[in-house]
Formats: structure tokens, C-alpha cells, sequence
């Protein structure tokens, strides 16, 4: 099994290409070893030294290290071993199917703009992000004002260059689209 890495624009994040699918029905973000418990893949990620966080996308595992940890190249070894380890042993990514359900998504009760919102975060601007490493998520939406809050997760949580995107990129591309979006703000 051959498992490509590619660095993020988060220099603490680093992402995990197996080859295979990871969490295909929704991204998941791990920050504890508590949350972790969901997964055999994620516990054992974050037994190793200098593991902060760990995010699945649909094919990728994004682990995120500790500020003070050891650098990525005494790091590398290790998480590689646990995740093709977990793959060639072929346990299951989740305990159960509850942990890996969808989240952030339409759902039938959104309104018009909330679900016009949410069709255009998953058709363009997640993909993008997934690219590097990371997910954007829906919050909230304030209809008075036109703030549309989102959560940013994975390596984009804590990337240096996350406001940008979300200014630069994201808001502009909801104004566009979405004439009732006046402002992107980032919940943290």
C-alpha cells in the first residue's frame, strides 16, 4: 500500500492520501482523543507523540501537530505506519454508522437562500478546500443582516491564510451567487 502526503498551507497540518475512501458519507474533525473514541483509525493516530488533531475527508486523513511537537519529518514515520496498519488490517474508519453521518448539508426544513447557500458550499467551495486538507462548513445564517457565519475545520482551522480565503474567496464568491450574502464571518 503506497500512501502520498502533500503538505497544506497550514504548516502544523499535513495531509494522508491512502489511496482509498476515508470518510465518504462526511468529513469528521477529531480535537481530542475523547472525540477520537468514534473511530479505531483516529485513537490510534492520537496516541502518537505530538498528534493535535485529526480530520477525515472522503479520501484523505489531515493530522494536525502540536505547535511544540517534533518536526514533521520524525513525525511522518509514525502516522504512516498507524494509517496503513488501520487500512491493511480492514477494520472499519467508524465504530458505527452514526459517526460517520453527513453533516452540513441541505436538509428539507433550510429555507430557500440557506439551502442555495449550502448547494453552493458543497458544489464548489468544499471541493476546493478539501484540496487542502480541510472543510468549510454552514453555521448560521442571519437574513436581517446578511452575515453568513461558517466553521472552518481540518487544516483550515488555525491556517494562517484562512481569513483570507474566507475573504478573498468564499465571500466574494457567496456575494456573487447569492446577492442576500452581505458578509462571511468565521465561527471559531
Amino acid at each position: 500500500m503506497f500512501i502520498k502526503t502533500e503538505p497544506t498551507p497550514n504548516p502544523n497540518v499535513l495531509k494522508f492520501l491512502p489511496g482509498r475512501e476515508v470518510s465518504p458519507l462526511a468529513s469528521r474533525e477529531f480535537r481530542t482523543i475523547d472525540e477520537a473514541s468514534a473511530s479505531p483509525l483516529a485513537e490510534a493516530l492520537f496516541e502518537l507523540e505530538g498528534v493535535d488533531g485529526v480530520f477525515f475527508g472522503a479520501d484523505f486523513v489531515s493530522v494536525t501537530r502540536h505547535t511544540h511537537a517534533p518536526a514533521w519529518n520524525d513525525m511522518k514515520a509514525p502516522i504512516l505506519s498507524v494509517i496503513m496498519d488501520h487500512f491493511v488490517s480492514g477494520a472499519p474508519v467508524f465504530k458505527n454508522v452514526a459517526a460517520s453521518e453527513a453533516d452540513g448539508h441541505a436538509d428539507v426544513e433550510d429555507d430557500e437562500i440557506v439551502a442555495e447557500i449550502k448547494g453552493l458550499l458543497d458544489s464548489r467551495i468544499r471541493p476546493a478546500v478539501a484540496q487542502d486538507g480541510g472543510d468549510i462548513l454552514f453555521d448560521s445564517f442571519n437574513h436581517e443582516t446578511g452575515v453568513l457565519r461558517l466553521r472552518m475545520r481540518g487544516a483550515c482551522s488555525g491556517c494562517p491564510s484562512s481569513s483570507a480565503t474566507l475573504k478573498a474567496g468564499v465571500e466574494q464568491m457567496m456575494r456573487h451567487y447569492i446577492p442576500e450574502v452581505t458578509e462571511v464571518e468565521q465561527v471559531i
